[in-house]
C-alpha cells in the first residue's frame, strides 16, 4: 500500500486506494450487525466508495472529501440504481488537505497538524439528481443542538473488523449492509464525535465507521423516526499514523454535524429550486 494510503486512512474515512466499513465488537456475531438494504433506503453510494443521504426528493447530502478529486460526479447509486448527477455544491469553507502537510506526516508519522486542519474545513457537499427520487422518502435531518449523550445508529457497507485487533487498511471493499449503534460523546460547532468503547462498557452493539463509510450517515431516533444527524469524516488513532491500525478500541470518530449546517443546507436547496423556476 502506498505511504500516503497508510497515512490518511487514519485520519480521512474514504480515500481511492483503501476503503473499510462498519468495525463491530470482537464478542458479538457479524450477523448481529448486517441488516437487509430495506433497513435505510436513503443510503447513497458513492462512486467506488463513500456514502451520503437523500434528504429530498432531488437532493443527498454527502462529506464533501468523498467527490472525486480529479474527475466531475456524474452517477450516484440510490436504492441499487443509478441515478444521474445534475451539479454538485461543495460548502465554501471546505478545504483539501494540503500537500505539504501530507508529506510532512509520512515522513515523519505525527499527524497532529492534519488533525487540526480537518478540523476546521467546513466537510459537507450537496448532490442534485437530474430527476427526483420516487421509490425511496429521503430522511430528515437532525436539528436539534442536543447530540451529546445520545445514541446515534451507524450505517456503511465494505470491509469489517474488530475492536481488539482493528481492520487490514488493505483489506476488501464493499461487502454486506451493516449498522451499529454509539454515544455521542461531545458535539459542538461543525462537529459530533464519539469513541468506539470495549465491553463491558460499550453498547450491545457497539461499533464505528471505517474508511471507506465516508458521508455515511450517523441517525438518532426522533419518536419514531431516525433523522440525519451526523456524516462519517474523520478519525483519530493513537501512535505513529503509518503504522497504528485503525478501528481498535478507544479511537474518536468525527461526523460533520448536521444541525450546524441545516441552514446552508435548506438555503441552497431553496436558491436553486427558485432558480430552475
Amino acid at each position: 500500500m502506498k505511504p500516503l494510503a497508510g497515512l490518511l486512512f487514519a485520519l480521512l474515512l474514504t480515500l481511492s486506494s483503501t476503503a473499510d466499513a462498519i468495525v463491530i465488537r470482537h464478542d458479538v456475531d457479524d450477523a448481529n450487525y448486517r441488516i437487509p438494504s430495506g433497513e435505510f433506503p436513503a443510503l447513497v453510494d458513492m462512486p467506488g466508495e463513500g456514502h451520503g443521504s437523500l434528504i429530498a426528493p432531488q437532493w443527498a447530502v454527502t462529506a464533501a472529501h468523498t467527490l472525486p478529486r480529479h474527475a466531475e460526479l456524474k452517477q450516484v447509486t440510490i436504492n441499487g440504481l443509478p441515478r444521474e448527477v445534475e451539479r454538485v455544491i461543495i460548502h465554501p469553507g471546505y478545504r483539501t488537505l494540503p500537500q505539504t502537510l501530507i508529506d510532512q506526516a509520512t515522513a515523519s508519522g505525527e499527524a497532529m497538524l492534519i488533525v487540526v486542519f480537518l478540523a476546521s474545513s467546513d466537510d459537507i457537499a450537496l448532490i442534485k439528481l437530474r430527476q427526483p427520487v420516487t421509490d425511496v422518502a429521503p430522511v430528515a435531518a437532525y436539528k436539534h443542538d442536543d447530540e451529546a449523550g445520545q445514541t446515534i445508529k451507524l450505517i456503511g457497507k465494505g470491509a469489517t473488523g474488530t475492536g481488539d485487533i482493528g481492520h487490514d487498511p488493505s483489506g476488501p471493499n464493499r461487502t454486506e449492509l451493516r449498522r451499529a449503534f454509539n454515544t455521542v460523546s461531545s458535539a459542538y460547532d461543525r462537529w459530533l464525535c464519539y469513541v468506539f468503547d470495549a465491553p463491558p462498557s460499550a453498547l450491545p452493539l457497539e461499533g464505528v465507521l471505517g474508511n471507506g463509510d465516508s458521508g455515511g450517515p450517523a441517525l438518532i431516533q426522533s419518536g419514531n423516526q431516525w433523522l440525519l444527524a451526523g456524516l462519517g469524516s474523520w478519525k483519530v488513532v493513537q501512535g505513529n499514523v503509518l503504522t497504528a491500525r485503525p478501528g481498535r478500541y478507544g479511537q474518536v470518530a468525527c461526523n460533520v454535524r448536521i444541525s450546524h449546517y441545516a441552514d446552508w443546507i435548506d438555503g441552497v436547496i431553496s436558491e436553486q429550486t427558485q432558480d430552475a423556476k
